[in-house]
């Protein structure tokens, strides 16, 4: 099979251990950067023109698109979805992905277990804001933000009241939700591929520090999901239309609540954590596919 993965670094560890498990299975496979595309619209004949030739041959395609380049990335893959080619992300739950509100409201609509978040127009009644997710501590978000950055903790309703003022004033958009405490600094991130988790894991925060992103020093262990904790993922990624998604959750007092449902999850952390052989269950998941 002709395998082509979008991703604009072929040194990055997810996209090297992809090519990895696509050769060892003894697949043609070639790392494609989805801005040097150039795409061809016409009637019957969609093609993507890079670096001189027609990607004509492709079979499949495995977007790792960033969030920086998201609307040209977006159209790469739907370019190779026109040429009837299989594809791990789907144009459309990409971009759902990538627009934090509607991913909450989707994730709402299916009835998922959600932390109580809040959106405004600039709305300049920050106290009645903060009293809707229950007051301080509370999380403030950037609708933008990615790998943690853009996230604050505001301990005090005066705290609160400071950032969300001072991001109303730039005219960035944010969400405000409540903070779990139960949590501790931790989070579960499940990879699911196809409707099935293929891999658990928690992430802790470094001591002082509420994110537990593993780009902010956090740490990762394997861990085994609930039955509530593995429907509740499944039944996100399901709701989001991707079939590669990291998942990840907050351990509440009422159950599983989904934070994010990440539509391009790094391989890095999860192999590390659960010693499997994660990509080699997205290119078997191609082959189921194609």
């Amino acid at each position: 099979m002709n395998i082509k993965i979008l991703s604009r670094n072929g040194n990055l560890y997810s996209t090297a251990r992809l090519v990895e498990a696509a050769k060892k299975r003894k697949h043609t496979v070639e790392i494609i950067d989805p801005l040097k595309c150039d795409l061809i619209i016409e009637k019957k004949k969609p093609s993507v023109y890079y670096k001189g030739r027609y990607l004509s041959d492709t079979e499949a395609i495995i977007p790792r698109i960033g969030a920086s380049i998201t609307y040209y990335g977006t159209a790469v893959v739907r370019q190779f979805e026109m040429m009837g080619c299989f594809t791990t992300t789907e144009s459309q739950a990409l971009v759902r992905s990538r627009d934090k509100l509607r991913s909450l409201q989707i994730l709402s609509r299916a009835r998922l277990g959600l932390p109580k978040t809040v959106f405004t127009n600039y709305s300049r009644d920050v106290g009645e804001i903060i009293d809707h997710v229950g007051g301080a501590p509370l999380i403030i978000k950037l609708l933008e933000g990615t790998q943690g950055l853009g996230v604050v903790l505001a301990e005090t309703k005066n705290a609160a009241e400071s950032v969300i003022e001072a991001f109303n004033g730039l005219q960035a958009r944010v969400i405000v939700q409540e903070f779990i405490k139960e949590a501790k600094g931790a989070d579960i991130r499940a990879f699911i591929i196809d409707g099935h988790v293929v891999g658990a894991m928690k992430r802790q925060g470094k001591e002082g520090e509420f994110r537990s992103n593993l780009h902010r020093g956090g740490t990762a262990e394997v861990i085994t999901l609930s039955d509530e904790e593995e429907i509740a993922a499944i039944k996100a990624a399901k709701a989001m239309g991707l079939g590669v998604a990291g998942v990840d959750m907050l351990q509440s007092a009422r159950g599983p609540l989904i934070l994010e449902v990440n539509s391009s999850p790094g391989l890095e952390g999860i192999e590390r954590a659960t010693g499997r052989d994660i990509a080699k269950e997205v290119i078997k998941y191609i082959e189921r596919g194609v």
